[in-house]
């Protein structure tokens, strides 16, 4: 009797004990995540990136890849093979320009929608990111901090707020997708149709981006952090693909040199400048994922005119080496930092510019993939804390991250708004670089600010006299300003310089026929056309001179030329139009000047021209309302002023 009490007691104190150990479930204390938070991720995501829609084009690729591109405007069987058959402007990524054809062949060259796809392509592979971790980790809370950091951290608006980059959210897509299947086909017991299906996502990713060639290293980590044993048959199985990250490696080199893009730059350095900057450009991305600040979208190779180079490429390699004696030292060793670490270093590995392309040692838009793996060691360092005020401290860091991350996030969409502010940004964060100006300037002759453009040519000429496409460049603004002795003497330093480029002697040919020595500009334009027999406004500008020598019939016949090779060039029709007026075919003339007037509806030459020709029809009330429409677009237009005045002389 005297001992039931106690065992009473037994049973209380055990269930305290119990009550006290149920929280010893602190791990899941995080894993009641509700199902509406990865939502709620991306409904935050879709408001961050909202700004980007109403961005134009950057005029940075922009122009090349959608406003030029002639492959995206033939939407035909024989087009779509053209594309796959093509390299184009130094890239093979046939999948990705079919996307452009698609939207090119929907909305023409309106922004909204390129932007659009790319903002919804971000939110796709946020998705992604989230399963993917879930996958991995098995923690709901890994996942969403994955995927929240991956949609929302700065680094990554130059892949999703830049319409050339198109190719960087494509080929994620489909390498995330193909990384995805492969965790289900471990999970399955390696099921033939889940291997099939990573075969297939990882040539949709190689044809968006070749990029993408990493993925067999990958798969290979993802055995390993998964806990299958790496034996002949595990390795056999990504011969495949290994073969066609080969196949397509080979491709982006041929593509390169086609389009003469390989530049190393890092050849100019010595063997010890060169360890520095491949130290650097490591550093770099680790330094950004925390304090994204200082952000540009070109990260120049430095100037160093001889001398040293700025301290922080110096300070890299001790940086890196204390990062590594950190994890020795630490014994940090665990699966999940080798296998996050590697991550980064995998995906990365491609885009180290060990053979620079380009002019930039670093670029944001390269941290789009590899952040995955650092941002994983971070869902599950904060998925594993267990006592409650070190989570709530967590909590409190992730969300003054967040915080800040988007922040910046917002500004840089902004900075993407168009060529002219990005560059203006590019200018200020690197105010001694020469590029900068060349690309504004451009981006300034394209929208006709010829004054704004000839001030950024001078600029760059500035701190390189030599650099030839800019002294062609200010030679056409010079053109277009009529200053024709200045543009004459561009061109001629130019071909001293290069005398293989096409557009220099076109350009001169300009300079002569505005001079008034139009035989020496016919000269210049057969031999621009000899360089490059292909250029269908060099034809266009030697029909040009030989009207002015009153050969109408070789005039006619360079029209026709230009027009053949390029259906879509409106000047080529307008110059036609005004020479078949001048020869009597009015009817056929009107045909040629409303195509011009289509083709660009804010020619104001055109409409001047087609009020011309309806003067000549006696349509005096049709050749008034032209010449208003023309004046609106060009004020200060002398001789449609006087043609307006002739036709309200005809209309009393």
């Amino acid at each position: 009797m005297f001992n039931r009490p106690k065992k009473i007691m037994n049973i209380k104190s055990i269930q305290q004990k119990s009550k006290q150990v149920k929280p010893a479930d602190k791990k899941g204390a995080f894993e009641n995540v509700p199902k509406w938070a990865p939502v709620a991720v991306l409904t935050f995501t879709a408001l961050l990136y909202i700004r980007a829609l109403y961005n134009g084009f950057a005029n940075w690729d922009d122009d090349y890849y959608i406003l030029n591109n002639p492959f995206i405007r033939d939407f035909s069987l024989n087009g779509v093979k053209a594309i796959f058959l093509s390299f184009y402007y130094s890239n093979y990524h046939p999948l990705t320009t079919l996307t452009y054809l698609f939207e090119y062949t929907w909305c023409g060259a309106n922004p909204f929608l390129y932007h659009l796809s790319n903002v919804l392509l971000h939110l796709l592979n946020t998705w992604l990111v989230f399963k993917v971790a879930e996958q991995l980790s098995g923690k709901k809370i890994t996942a969403l901090v994955v995927s929240l950091l991956f949609a929302v951290h700065p680094m990554h608006v130059e892949s999703v707020a830049w319409i050339s980059e198109r190719k960087d959210v494509l080929y994620t897509l489909f390498y995330l997708l193909s990384m995805l299947v492969y965790l289900r086909y471990l999970k399955s017991g390696y099921q033939t149709k889940h291997y099939i299906g990573v075969l297939l996502f990882f040539v949709a990713s190689l044809l968006s981006k070749p990029a993408a060639v990493t993925l067999p290293v990958l798969l290979i980590a993802l055995d390993a952090y998964k806990g299958r044993k790496i034996n002949t048959r595990s390795l056999l199985e990504k011969v495949p693909f290994l073969l066609l990250s080969l196949f397509f490696g080979i491709l982006a080199v041929l593509s390169q040199k086609a389009g003469k893009s390989i530049n190393d730059f890092s050849l100019s350095y010595s063997f010890a400048e060169r360890i520095f900057l491949f130290t650097y450009a490591i550093a770099f991305y680790i330094v950004k994922l925390v304090v994204p600040f200082s952000l540009s979208a070109m990260h120049y190779f430095p100037n160093t005119h001889g001398g040293a180079f700025p301290w922080q490429y110096y300070a890299s390699l001790p940086f890196l080496l204390f990062i590594v004696w950190l994890v020795t030292k630490r014994n940090l060793f665990q699966k999940e930092i080798v296998f996050g670490v590697f991550f980064f270093l995998i995906t990365i590995s491609v885009m180290l510019q060990i053979v620079s392309v380009g002019s930039a040692i670093t670029a944001e838009r390269y941290t789009y993939v590899p952040y995955i793996g650092l941002f994983y060691l971070a869902g599950q360092w904060f998925s594993g804390i267990i006592q409650k005020p070190a989570r709530n401290f967590a909590m409190v860091i992730l969300l003054l991250f967040v915080i800040m991350f988007s922040c910046q996030t917002y500004a840089r969409i902004g900075v993407w708004k168009d060529g002219n502010v990005l560059f203006t940004d590019v200018i200020k964060k690197n105010p001694d670089y020469f590029h900068g100006y060349w690309i504004r300037g451009n981006v300034k002759s394209k929208k006709g600010d010829l004054q704004g453009a000839l001030h950024d040519y001078n600029k760059t000429l500035e701190y390189n006299p030599k650099y030839v496409t800019c002294l062609i460049m200010r030679g056409d603004v010079r053109n277009k300003l009529n200053d024709y002795k200045g543009a004459l003497q561009d061109m001629n330093l130019a071909i001293s310089l290069d005398s293989t480029i096409a557009e220099a002697y076109n350009n001169r040919g300009m300079a002569n026929y505005g001079l008034g020595n139009i035989k020496s500009s016919i000269l210049d334009y057969n031999k621009a056309i000899l360089l490059n027999p292909g250029f269908a406004m060099i034809y266009n500008n030697r029909g040009s001179a030989y009207d002015g020598l009153g050969d109408t019939k070789l005039a006619l016949l360079d029209y026709n030329k230009a027009i053949l090779m390029d259906p879509e060039l409106a000047i080529a029709y307008n110059n036609r139009a005004v020479l078949k007026a001048k020869t009597g075919a009015i009817s056929e003339a009107i045909k040629d000047i409303n195509i011009t007037i289509k083709l660009t509806p804010d020619y104001a030459e055109a409409y001047g021209n087609r009020g011309n020709i309806k003067a000549m029809q006696k349509d005096y009330k049709g050749s008034f309302e032209d010449y208003n429409y023309s004046l609106k677009l060009k004020p200060n237009d002398g001789k449609v002023y006087y043609n307006r005045g002739v036709a309200c002389l005809y209309l009393k």
